[in-house]
């Protein structure tokens, strides 16, 4: 979707994307959700969605 749609893209992705291969760029996206994930889960909060 980045590559079709850049400017769909958050900011973030676009950097990952212009200095790293693709298959890393992909595991540091599954790791930053991951994190995310974990966090909302041991503070019982509910997602927030980032202000763009």
């Amino acid at each position: 979707m980045a590559k079709l749609h850049p400017e769909k893209v958050d900011i973030w992705t676009a950097r990952m994307l212009a200095g790293k291969p693709v298959r890393l760029a992909t595991v540091a996206m599954a790791n930053k959700t991951a994190r995310v994930i974990w966090a909302m889960l041991t503070r019982q909060e509910n997602y927030r969605q980032p202000i763009t």
